[in-house]
């Protein structure tokens, strides 16, 4: 063991050192508790603005997928619409085609029933060259006036009633006014200067008449 007399002096006068610990500077600690809240704050501003382009991606997508249903659904209208246009324009054709052969064949059919009556004449004018009687030929002429009348009644045509009749614009035509000294007469036709006539409920012809005032 070592005496007393070893003991450096030196050592004696020394105080006893605490030990020393290293701090970290303060500074350098909140600089980076600083940069660790701006990086959250970025991260979350990027994940804010992650989910609204997200949202934003999100409603393009769904607004081009509208707009190409709407383009499909207007060339299937556009279609639809020329067909229809066609079938009606091939319909207006075939109903006016109809309406001129219903008009062809009706005046054919009016004058092929003319035909015999005009046959009648054409004998009657013959045979009365060679006959005196007059009275066999006002027979003869009031046979086919009354087989022309005949005719006109199988196509719905008759006369348009006048004389003694109110006067009626609907169907007489006023060629002139006449006194009349018969208050019942007044206001009424008296006379006829051309018969007028009626196809079903359609007048064809107005009755030329005078008038009594």
């Amino acid at each position: 063991m070592k005496n007393e007399k070893d003991i450096d002096p030196t050592i004696e006068n020394q105080e006893p050192q605490e030990p020393v610990t290293e701090e970290t500077p303060k500074t350098d600690n909140m600089a980076d508790v600083a940069t660790e809240s701006d990086n959250a704050d970025n991260n979350a501003k990027k994940s804010i603005f992650s989910r609204k382009n997200h949202k934003e991606k999100a409603r393009i997508e769904e607004l081009e997928k509208k707009l190409e249903e709407a383009k499909i659904e207007k060339a299937e209208l556009n279609d639809r619409f020329l067909r229809l246009f066609s079938e009606f324009d091939n319909y207006k054709k075939r109903v006016n085609k109809e309406k001129l052969d219903l008009l062809s064949t009706a005046s054919e059919k009016v004058i092929v029933s003319l035909l015999p009556v005009l046959d009648d004449f054409e004998r009657a004018i013959a045979a009365n060259e060679k006959v005196e009687d007059t009275q066999a030929i006002k027979d003869g002429f009031i046979l086919i006036y009354n087989k022309l009348l005949q005719l006109l009644k199988r196509f719905d045509v008759e006369e348009i009633k006048a004389v003694g009749e109110v006067f009626d614009t609907d169907f007489h035509e006023a060629v002139t006014h006449f006194p009349t000294d018969k208050e019942e007469d007044k206001g009424k036709v008296i006379d006829v200067t051309e018969k007028g006539y009626k196809l079903k409920d359609k007048v064809i012809r107005y009755a030329k008449v005078v008038v009594g005032q």
